[in-house]
């Protein structure tokens, strides 16, 4: 994959930039870490700028973000609750569960958002529960904007300044990446025991 992305840039330039990135939201498993670091790289070889890269990659991946909302609206509470109202009972998820969880994210989701966006993975699934929970458009826009351009103007600019040792910045991309992984499959143990313990007190 990483030899399809440096061809795919090499080849179609700040254009090539916009489609890998705006697909590595929609398909996570691309890492943007290989992207943006290889556009920094680039700069120095090529007639591509770090500011031209940076304004590439981040409407590629407001783009890709706003796709992702958009099948969140799809997803609303509204819809929920029709599934809640059908396989309610075998999940042991409550109508009350939906809005507790609905009501966070209300209180919380800007900054979630923002802060998201600069986290492996989660950076791209993010946008789903924002317009599931039907946040205002336009501040998601703006914090899923400013979140994006923070961690590209990082990736980007350290690719430009050690272009030498790009594969070394990889890696530590890579280790940064794991390290997420980890902790996100912790927390996801961590939400099943839970839930699980909640099924079985209201089992009991």
């Amino acid at each position: 994959m990483e030899n399809w992305i440096i061809s795919m840039m090499e080849e179609y330039g700040l254009w090539g930039v916009f489609f890998l990135i705006a697909l590595e939201n929609l398909f996570p498993p691309i890492p943007s870490e290989v992207i943006l670091t290889f556009g920094g790289v680039m700069t120095g070889s090529t007639d591509l700028t770090v500011t031209g890269v940076i304004l590439a990659s981040t409407a590629g991946s407001v783009v890709g973000a706003v796709i992702l909302y958009g099948i969140g609206l799809l997803l609303d509470v509204e819809n929920l609750e029709k599934i809640i109202d059908r396989y309610g009972r075998f999940l042991r998820v409550t109508k009350k569960d939906i809005y507790r969880a609905d009501a966070w994210f209300d209180k919380y989701g800007v900054w979630t958002v923002f802060l998201c966006r600069m986290v492996p993975l989660i950076r791209s699934l993010i946008s789903i529960p924002a317009g599931m929970s039907n946040m205002n458009f336009f501040l998601f826009l703006i914090f899923t904007t400013a979140g994006t351009l923070i961690w590209n103007t990082v990736l980007v600019n350290l690719g430009a300044a050690f272009a030498g040792s790009w594969h070394t910045i990889v890696d530590y991309m890579d280790v940064y990446s794991n390290v997420v992984y980890a902790i996100l499959a912790i927390l996801f143990i961590a939400a099943l025991v839970w839930f699980i313990k909640k099924i079985r007190s209201r089992s009991a």
